[in-house]
């Protein structure tokens, strides 16, 4: 088939890697410009790029526009896949080809609707994440699904760990949708809407640690922000600190959330948890903590024998 793909960042450059290595030919790559945006100047390995290597059109977009749409009319492609395209594609673009568009979206669609997937999974608790070939519709992330493979959310699992899981299923997943829409071997099956849940896009905000949370909830928040995430962050008389390693505490403590305690194995442990005045849940032990110079420290080193608070705000 002919093929026109929207892709932007490693997930776009994966894809397209995928559909060069295919039997069907890519008559056009449609990407953004380069973006200074900080979660966008990650994971930044070219589709532009790769696709002038290949010696395949280019066309570079923020959004959709009459010369963008009436350039795909042009091509007649069969069908169009995208995958980490930033900004809604409009029907009159998405249903040109006679195939559809085949989005790859990395969750368990419908659940994790919306921006980084991978991440809020793993924030949220739950226990697998994936990657969904589905139909584009005119709603985001809502169009029936083509094929769906699953990777396991384990307890040392981190958002950096499953974003390489799931971008390793990006051949076989997309390769299985394509064959199976054009031999008429797969049935799209329609998303159950009532279970879907739609996540926001993250911004500097969405890693600041709220020490209310139980401690296994914020270990595990730490995890899903690993580098090259911008890290989970609090603050200690006045000074960002950026938290890269914990685990949470064998013994349970009380007091104040956000208390600076106490040495419990080699690492600092903070009270953590709504109930943390009851005195019967874990506090969490930061290992390893950054200042903003980019140093890594220990925590007992950086925190010293304990005392004071970590706090949302210098």
């Amino acid at each position: 088939m002919r093929v026109a793909m929207f892709g932007y960042q490693t997930w776009g450059h994966r894809t397209l890697q995928a559909l060069v290595k295919s039997r069907h030919e890519v008559c056009l790559v449609v990407t953004h410009p380069a973006s200074e945006h900080v979660y966008e100047s990650i994971w930044d390995d070219s589709v532009e790029d790769l696709a002038r290597a290949e010696g395949i059109e280019v066309f570079l977009a923020k959004r959709p526009t009459p010369e963008l749409i009436d350039r795909v009319a042009a091509l007649a492609p069969d069908v169009m896949v995208a995958n980490n395209w930033r900004t809604k594609l409009p029907r009159e673009l998405f249903g040109l080809p006679r195939y559809g568009t085949v989005n790859l979206h990395d969750s368990l669609l419908p659940k994790f609707t919306g921006f980084s997937p991978v991440i809020w999974s793993l924030i949220s608790g739950a226990t697998h994440t994936g990657l969904t070939a589905h139909l584009m519709d005119d709603e985001l992330d809502t169009g029936a699904v083509l094929v769906q493979r699953s990777v396991e959310i384990t307890p040392t699992s981190t958002g950096t760990s499953l974003v390489y899981e799931t971008l390793d299923l990006v051949p076989e997943v997309l390769t299985e949708a394509l064959d199976g829409l054009e031999s008429g071997t797969v049935t799209p099956v329609p998303q159950d809407l009532s279970e879907r849940t739609f996540f926001h896009k993250r911004s500097d905000r969405d890693s600041l640690v709220d020490w209310t949370w139980p401690a296994a909830d914020i270990e595990r928040f730490i995890r899903a922000l690993s580098d090259p995430y911008p890290n989970a962050y609090t603050y200690f008389r006045g000074e960002r600190v950026r938290l890269i390693a914990s685990h949470v505490s064998r013994c349970a403590y009380g007091g104040t959330p956000g208390r600076v305690f106490i040495d419990e194995d080699g690492g600092m442990v903070i009270v953590a948890g709504a109930d943390a005045y009851r005195g019967r849940s874990p506090g969490l032990v930061l290992d390893v903590v950054r200042t903003d110079d980019g140093v890594d420290h220990r925590a007992v080193d950086y925190f010293g024998r304990g005392g004071g608070y970590l706090t949302a705000e210098p």
